[in-house]
């Protein structure tokens, strides 16, 4: 009994944190290899996972505040290094590491997933080569995503402006470490996002080579999944020739190295002037012989057509020959008319016409006697001597000078005179009479009355708006 007494006595909550002490000052800082298994996000942000290998299992935790900082994202079944504090969970009586830091279980580990990603993209259509786009021949601006820093940038530069000089746009970025992944995605986000006027014709993501861990970023999920999206164009040009990202399959097409990109990017112009100078000099040489052919044509077909003068003789020669048979045939025609009348029995013309005649003497005879009987009523009768046709004509001699004098009267107001002396009439079609230059719309067509003739004219605008005529 004695022997228990000496035992030191504990609360729960004391001895809970002394073997949290124990534990702090033990394993401060460790780092575990294992699977990682039941991994699980809680809608607080955290993740709680295990941590396993042949021998045991050991229960961990990701604040909310370190997820973000992670270089990957913990997955069932990668095996992981996990870097961390070892801390105690009292309510359950359970120890858990704290982890601060993942990184993959060396090469082969890193490689497994990412074939593990490859493939869930691949099943996704992500890969596929009808999502492939073209380029412009010439892009009128390039965007480049990389490292302001290091040769990159500048063989990109310089290969741009050797082969066709093109505006760049540098989006910089940290190509490798922690948080490279998330900034190089949000740079592609955001060149894609850029307005119409601004956004490059063609996107280059590069960097220079490395080992398989320092181009981890290009293997990242939502960076490949950014690229695939992005409005834009993509090239990938990660690394030298022997390495291959993600990102590769996602863009549009891989260069093996950033100066390969940019060649891809434009094309020679030396050589686009000389390819532009061939055809030009085809296309002058097809011009050619195609109007060749063409006049030899014509030749041809004016050799066949039958020589001008010599159809207008024939013609000429045909009308006369109409001509004189329409006229024979009428005289034909008259003399049988002239048959058939005599044949009827009936008076020539000249016979009706002198019957007129002697009708319209006796009518005037009539007349006179008339006029005798009543110039014998007023008592003024003539001699009988003296008895003839004067008055009549004095009568009608009378009318013929009021006649003629009306005639002066109305010629004096009559327009005739006055355009004798120079001027003219202006009509619209109709024959209305234009007076003023207003009434003259542009474009109508009016007639200009002389003294000699009529002229058809149109009238246009002056400069002053003023009416003004042009002959047709």
């Amino acid at each position: 009994m004695d022997s228990l007494s000496n035992v030191p006595e504990y609360s729960v909550g004391d001895l809970a944190g002394a073997i949290k002490g124990v534990l702090r000052e033990n394993f401060g800082r460790v780092r575990v290899r294992g699977e990682i298994t039941e991994c699980k996000r809680y809608p607080s942000g955290h993740i709680y996972l295990s941590i396993k290998d042949s021998e045991a299992k050991l229960e961990a935790v990701v604040w909310k505040m370190t997820v973000r900082n992670l270089a990957i994202t913990p997955e069932n079944g990668i095996e992981i290094v996990a870097t961390g504090r070892i801390d105690t969970y009292a309510d359950r009586s359970k120890y858990q590491l704290v982890i601060e830091a993942l990184e993959y279980a060396g090469e082969g580990a890193l490689l497994a997933a990412i074939e593990k990603l490859r493939v869930k993209l691949l099943a996704e259509g992500l890969f596929a080569p009808e999502r492939k786009r073209g380029f412009p021949t010439i892009p009128a601006r390039i965007g480049v995503i990389t490292s302001e820093k290091g040769a990159v940038i500048q063989d990109i530069r310089t290969t741009i402006a050797r082969r066709f000089p093109r505006p760049i746009l540098l989006w910089p970025v940290p190509v490798q470490g922690q948080g490279a992944a998330e900034k190089i995605t949000q740079a592609i986000q955001a060149m894609g996002a850029l307005p119409p006027g601004l956004r490059p014709d063609l996107l280059i993501i590069a960097r220079g080579g490395g080992s398989l861990e320092d181009l981890a970023a290009f293997n990242d999920e939502a960076l490949v999944r950014a690229a695939a999206a992005c409005p834009i164009p993509v090239i990938s040009a990660i690394g030298h020739e022997t390495d291959t990202t993600l990102l590769d399959f996602a863009a549009d097409r891989r260069a093996p190295t950033p100066t390969a990109a940019a060649e891809m990017a434009v094309p020679p112009r030396m050589e686009l002037l000389a390819d532009l100078l061939q055809r030009a000099g085809r296309l002058h040489h097809g011009m050619q012989a195609g109007l060749q052919t063409r006049r030899l044509g014509l030749e041809r077909a004016a050799r066949a057509l039958p020589a001008m003068p010599d159809q207008l003789a024939q013609l000429r020669q045909r009308l006369d020959d109409r001509a004189e048979r329409l006229r024979q045939a009428m005289l034909g025609q008259l003399a049988s008319r002239g048959a058939a009348l005599g044949r009827l029995g009936l008076p020539h013309p000249r016979e009706g016409v002198a019957a007129r005649h002697a009708q319209l003497k006796m009518l005037g005879n009539r007349l006179q006697a008339g006029w005798a009987a009543a110039q014998m009523k007023r008592g003024a009768a003539p001699a009988l001597g003296r008895f003839s046709a004067a008055p009549i004509a004095a009568l009608l001699r009378q009318r013929a000078t009021e006649l003629a004098g009306q005639a002066a009267r109305l010629e004096s107001v009559s327009y005739v005179a006055v355009l004798a002396r120079g001027f003219a009439l202006v009509q619209a079609p109709g024959g209305k009479a234009i007076t003023r230059a207003a009434q003259a719309r542009a474009g109508a067509a009016i007639t200009l009355t002389f003294a000699d003739g009529k002229v058809a004219a149109r009238v246009q605008k002056r400069e002053d708006d003023g009416a003004q005529g042009s002959l047709l």
